[in-house]
């Protein structure tokens, strides 16, 4: 039978309960078995794609088109699992479907309450969509005591009476707090907070402690005494200076090991973590560094760049060479040639907006002029047309419809077109949500671009969220000064790639590679950039 796993945090929020979730995973693969992780929100937004980055950091997008919190970035990566619509819910989406079932008179007259029926609603969306998985990890948002993360602790507590205790374990993420002045660790925060998680009915199997140094053994066996869990059940979670070091370090402090225990499963220690061991050791130790400027205008929240910083690192894993990443402030196009003074390589990532496009529109014509390798993402290959239109076609007015009107608008909303034997329609006027083109797409690549030989392949499968596309009705015009569309849509009419054939690496490209990107399969797209930034001559 599968066996459930709930991690929940306390004391204070971003512990990292993302990567512990996707950590044990990773570990509990490792010993052969099989996982799914799944992320429950206590917001009240149906999903965070129209949320701001500055609140919530990066939107993370499924193969299947579902936008989801970034921890499931941390799951794929991790543990290389494709997530699925069926494994990220929020408080907004139980409360859509039970209310969409009242609407329909499902619960026949009842009154619909937040027990029994938002309850069962996430019970449900927790068991459902099962493939004989051997693990079933559930990470729940927030903090133990927030108001709004109620119902979903009430339905693990209530699930795990439903399955058995013999096939749930609850793990409980805190903080051990150092205060200098006293010159030790303090355990009384996770001593609370387990009281809060106990007042719901929920005893903690395991406590997973983060702290900034070692944790004496005599305050494990304080916090085992306190929280009534087992000493060798309080595991050390210590500062590491790599998330990719977590899944090792967590097991030499016994977690799976202890998983295993729980369960009655086999647990002998041959397990073979060499490739987090290689990935560590190209971090620890590379041959070189390179140094790659991020042009965008979120910089205030790294989080709303994660799986792009993510995927840069693992492109410098496969290079064995340091990553160096230089956050660029696109709302500063005044100190950006300054700025950009020693870099080895530009990016411009996705966004929405028009705000901070001057910024960038400068840095690209930078990395054009000087021949610096240029990857843009989204909305970055978007402005690499228009910055092109602009100052090698003389479309001065050359723009986005999503600005306004323009008199060429290199960037326009797409209204229809064939998606294999389906018709996809946009409109105007239709929510922000319903008009983006989200989930994995085919595209047909060029032979003999730069793209069909970094991917080795004619036809990918990538990616995207977006709202516009690049207006294909200027690419003979753009082709004359040297910007191909090397990649396509399989009917022809959306361009998913750009090339400058007058410059050493410049790509464009209309989806999100940065999200199936792996530490231990990185994405070749970023493999290439980075190779490319290696032999490149720092910018003066």
């Amino acid at each position: 039978m599968t066996k459930f796993i709930f991690v929940t945090g306390g004391v204070v929020s971003s512990l990292g309960k993302g990567i512990a979730a996707a950590s044990l995973g990773a570990l509990l693969q490792a010993r052969g078995y099989s996982v799914r992780l799944r992320k429950l929100d206590p917001y009240l937004n149906v999903d965070p794609g129209t949320m701001s980055p500055f609140q919530h950091g990066e939107v993370y997008v499924t193969e299947d088109g579902t936008e989801t919190d970034l921890d499931l970035g941390h799951y794929e990566r991790f543990t290389g699992v494709s997530a699925r619509a069926s494994d990220s819910t929020t408080t907004g989406k139980i409360y859509s479907a039970v209310l969409a079932k009242e609407r329909r008179g499902d619960y026949l007259g009842a009154t619909v309450q937040v027990v029994p029926h938002i309850i069962d609603e996430i019970k449900a969306f927790i068991t459902a969509d099962l493939t004989d998985e051997d693990f079933i990890i559930c990470e729940i948002g927030g903090t133990v005591g927030d108001i709004e993360g109620l119902p979903f602790l009430e339905a693990i507590r209530q699930l795990s009476n439903d399955l058995g205790r013999e096939n749930t374990l609850f793990i409980h993420l805190t903080l051990l707090p150092y205060i200098a002045t006293a010159g030790e660790l303090k355990t009384k925060p996770t001593q609370h907070s387990v009281r809060d998680l106990l007042s719901f009915g929920i005893q903690p199997d395991i406590l997973l402690c983060r702290s900034d140094r070692p944790i004496p053994e005599d305050a494990k066996h304080k916090l085992g005494l306190f929280c009534n869990v087992r000493p060798e059940r309080v595991i050390e979670a210590k500062d590491i200076d790599t998330i990719y070091q977590v899944p090792m370090s967590y097991h030499q402090e016994g977690l799976d090991w202890q998983v295993c225990r729980y369960f009655g499963l086999k647990a002998n220690n041959d397990l073979d973590l060499s490739k987090w061991h290689t990935i560590v050791n190209r971090i620890h130790h590379p041959d070189g560094q390179v140094n790659i400027a991020i042009v965008g205008k979120y910089i205030s929240l790294l989080d709303a760049y994660k799986s792009l910083s993510e995927a840069l690192i693992h492109g410098g894993i496969a290079n064995n060479i340091r990553v160096k990443l230089h956050w660029v402030d696109s709302d500063n196009p005044q100190n950006l040639q300054d700025e950009l003074i020693g870099m080895q390589g530009v990016l411009v990532p996705g966004g929405f907006g028009e705000r901070g496009i001057e910024g960038k529109l400068k840095a690209i014509q930078i990395a054009r002029e000087k021949k610096i390798p240029y990857l843009g993402i989204c909305f970055g290959m978007q402005l690499a047309v228009i910055e092109t239109a602009r100052n090698l076609l003389g479309l001065k007015e050359a723009s986005s419809t999503e600005f306004g009107p323009t008199p060429d608008p290199v960037i326009g909303l797409m209204t229809e077109w064939m998606d294999g034997k389906n018709l996809q329609q946009r409109s105007q006027e239709g929510d922000l949500g319903g008009t983006m083109r989200l989930g994995s797409y085919r595209c047909k690549l060029q032979e003999g671009s730069l793209a069909h030989k970094i991917y080795g392949s004619s036809s990918i499968y990538e990616r995207h969220r977006h709202r516009y596309e690049v207006n294909a009705t200027y690419h003979d015009q753009l082709k004359n000064v040297g910007l191909h569309f090397t990649g396509l849509s399989p009917d022809g009419q959306l361009p998913e790639i750009i090339e400058h054939q007058n410059h050493p690496w410049f790509v464009g490209v209309q989806f999100h590679p940065e999200l199936k990107s792996r530490p231990f399969d990185p994405h070749p797209l970023f493999v290439s950039f980075i190779e490319a930034a290696i032999h490149q001559e720092r910018l003066v």
